[in-house]
């Protein structure tokens, strides 16, 4: 009888076995083990794409349990529940179904709260994301693609939110539908066909509960997980971008491999954003729907404002003047129409197109993988401060009624301030953003000319007092210093040039000795000088007096 013997090397545990056994089969060890071992940058800032997966992740799981309870129908029925107030009342049973999740259900308001500051948080954790790719040139050549995504995420996560927000037929969410409905009808021609699409007839209809409910929880999720997916692969199979810095080059990635250390930390930011989400869904309230009560089309409440990713849209309404267009044969294009389509359609198009603009304009069609400071693209910078500028004043104004009701302001002024916050402002933040950056500029080159200031004064033979400072490396004849500038930080104080001790561990109290830490670094500093002095004695047959300075206050070359 014939028999097999193991090859050599072959695992012998069991659990060995079996991964053998599977990895025959699927031929997984390869690049499992590929994937393993791909270093992550381990800047924080890499860390916003993370808030956003998880938020959705969250999303997916509280928005399943609330499945399970929500019924997405315009029926009307009679409130029977444990809610007084609203006992006897009439209402879709859209609206009574979230009632009861609220009152009735186990855990219910505990999972739709936590739903809702998820949905916040993905959308904030999306815009923060893209903001950080922008002001650091990530978007450049060969991610264009990734950008592009980015941007459809971002609006699919807004449609999302809106859907969602429309579910439980509230009067607060019935208003904002209403709104909807107002800017499909007012685009031009195909308007009351789109209207009539959407809706299956007049408003308010009876269908258009069921139908944003199946967008909400399967058409926009699965796209999202669609893109969300090929986001993370494109990811995968390109280089990772990261902040230049010492090692770092467009040709490597210095950084923590995905296991174990960038899994853990990744896996300890998911329970942060779970614990936070869960503390906001349990601590503090939001869209208190019985409050609100059924949606009426006849009443609309004053002081309504909807969730502040959509403010923006809000504000831009508010201040568009009402300048309707008449054309002949009788036909009207409503002033909602520019604000809300043509408005947004132009930010978000300008958005997705920024990097083939930018490379338009600088004709730079390099593949980069290291980052820019913001300083060092004083353009972009303030291009970006200027639209950012632009944003923060549409959404303020989208709460104006408020803010004048508060601070006794007229809303007439708070009007005339947004319309002209939009024209001022906007060049303002560019101007101020452009010399801001300069000033970074010269003053990093100033640094790596004349050195850090140490706060030591030196007083000379003449009587005059001189501030000594500490070159960052080699000097010419004159004290000034040779370092060219890389792109990277530059230090700015004695600490982060090895001035001051390390940091005591611990978090709420030390768990080290002030007196040890002093200890250790005294030690380390007289190794350091010890290999320097023998380093220099193999070359120059001298020590080194490199760092100190001279009887005219001039620093000589430093130390390492």
């Amino acid at each position: 009888m014939a028999t097999t013997t193991a090859a050599p090397g072959a695992p012998t545990s069991k659990i060995g076995q079996a991964a053998l056994e599977v990895d025959d089969r699927l031929i997984v060890a390869g690049p499992l083990r590929r994937t393993l071992n791909k270093v992550f940058p381990d800047h924080w800032s890499f860390l916003l794409g993370e808030i956003a997966l998880y938020s959705f992740v969250i999303l997916l799981l509280s928005g399943t349990y609330l499945t399970f309870f929500y019924d997405a129908t315009m029926q009307e029925v009679v409130y029977e529940g444990v809610y007084a107030p609203l006992r006897g009342v009439e209402m879709s049973a859209a609206y009574e179904s979230t009632l009861g999740l609220s009152f009735d259900v186990r855990g219910g308001l505990l999972i739709r709260q936590i739903h809702h500051w998820a949905a916040l948080l993905f959308v904030a954790s999306i815009v923060i994301h893209l903001l950080r790719i922008f002001f650091t040139g990530a978007f450049r050549r060969p991610r264009e693609t990734n950008w592009l995504i980015g941007v459809v995420l971002l609006v699919l996560a807004l449609l999302m939110g809106v859907t969602g927000y429309s579910l439980p037929d509230d009067l607060l969410s019935g208003t904002g539908l209403r709104i909807i409905s107002a800017i499909i009808l007012s685009l031009p021609v195909i308007g009351t066909w789109a209207h009539w699409a959407v809706f299956n007839g007049d408003y308010v209809g009876m269908d258009i509960i069921g139908r944003f409910y199946i967008v909400h929880v399967l058409i926009i999720p699965a796209i999202l997980l669609a893109l969300i997916a090929a986001h993370l692969l494109i990811l995968v199979k390109q280089k990772h971008t990261q902040f230049p810095g010492a090692g770092r080059t467009e040709h490597n990635v210095v950084g923590n491999r995905l296991f174990p250390a960038f899994a853990g930390k990744a896996t300890a930011l998911f329970f942060i954003v779970f614990g936070l989400c869960a503390a906001l869904g349990g601590l503090v309230q939001i869209n208190p729907i019985w409050l609100w009560g059924p949606y009426n089309p006849a009443q609309v409440s004053a002081g309504s404002q909807p969730d502040w990713y959509i403010g923006f849209l809000d504000g831009s309404t508010r201040l568009f003047p009402a300048w309707d267009i008449n054309l002949p044969g009788d036909y009207t294009i409503p002033a909602l129409f520019w604000p809300t389509v043509v408005g947004a359609g132009l930010m978000f198009t300008v958005l997705a197109l920024y990097p083939m603009i930018e490379r338009k304009l600088t004709g730079d069609t390099a593949s980069h993988h290291l980052l820019q400071r913001p300083r060092d693209v004083p353009v972009r910078t303030s291009v970006g401060a200027m639209a950012l500028t632009f944003y923060v004043v549409l959404w303020i104004s989208g709460g104006n009624d408020l803010i004048a009701d508060k601070f006794d302001i007229s809303l007439n002024a708070m009007t005339w301030f947004g319309r002209i916050g939009c024209l001022v402002l906007p060049p303002f933040a560019y101007w101020m953003t452009y010399r801001l950056c300069l000033g970074l500029q010269r003053h990093d080159r100033e640094v790596l000319e004349h050195g850090i200031e140490t706060g030591v004064i030196r007083r000379l033979p003449s009587g005059e007092f001189i501030e000594v400072h500490q070159p960052l490396g080699p000097v010419d004849e004159h004290g000034h210093g040779q370092l060219a500038y890389g792109g990277a930080s530059v230090p700015k104080r004695m600490n982060q040039v090895g001035g001051a001790r390390r940091a005591i561990k611990g978090f709420f109290k030390p768990i080290e000795e002030p007196a040890e830490v002093q200890r250790q670094a005294e030690l380390e500093a007289r190794g350091l000088e010890a290999e320097q002095a023998d380093r220099h004695s193999l070359t120059s047959g001298r020590p080194s007096e490199g760092g100190r300075p001279s009887e005219g206050g001039r620093p000589q070359a430093p130390r390492d």
